[in-house]
């Protein structure tokens, strides 16, 4: 970054500022996007879906509370907002941990994969429509790279069904 007269590292010129909320746009009208698919068609928000789609992945589809929350970017508290709406329509359960009295794990029910499982084509249908057919793949590459930038451990591709 080259800084022009009266610049700081601290400051943001006019086109890195509209770099900056052009990005963050682009995430919100896309999770809006899928949020409302998901809700019509499924009646499932997209942080439910997120919960859902972690815990498939996870081993024994159960994880931590704790780690869970860090995983799909809720606060702990927001969280378990969120499982007890799933627990009480029996897509999740609670487990207490045998090693940790004070630990709780969030687990997968056969009714939450089967729900799972009706929601991800259309999840799926959304990135594609409002995010991978917009890129070429050239694109996709370098918007990859960049992202590798800001975070060079991203988590492993999964399949979501």
């Amino acid at each position: 970054m080259t800084l022009t007269a009266g610049e700081s590292r601290e400051s943001i010129g006019s086109e890195e500022l509209v770099v900056w909320r052009m990005l963050q746009r682009a995430q919100v009208r896309i999770t809006r996007v899928l949020e409302a698919d998901l809700l019509v068609e499924h009646d499932l928000a997209l942080a439910s879906y997120e919960v859902l789609l972690q815990l498939s992945e996870a081993p024994e589809r159960r994880l931590r509370m704790n780690d869970l929350a860090d995983r799909v970017l809720l606060s702990r508290s927001g969280l378990t907002r969120l499982i007890d709406r799933l627990q009480r329509d029996g897509l999740v359960e609670r487990e207490a941990c045998s090693s940790d009295a004070r630990g709780l794990f969030a687990v997968l029910t056969d009714g939450g994969a089967a729900r799972l499982a009706e929601a991800s084509p259309t999840y799926l249908r959304g990135i594609r429509a409002q995010f991978l057919d917009v890129l070429e793949a050239d694109e996709l590459r370098q918007c990859a790279a960049m992202l590798n930038k800001l975070f060079p451990d991203p988590p492993a591709p999964t399949d979501p069904y």
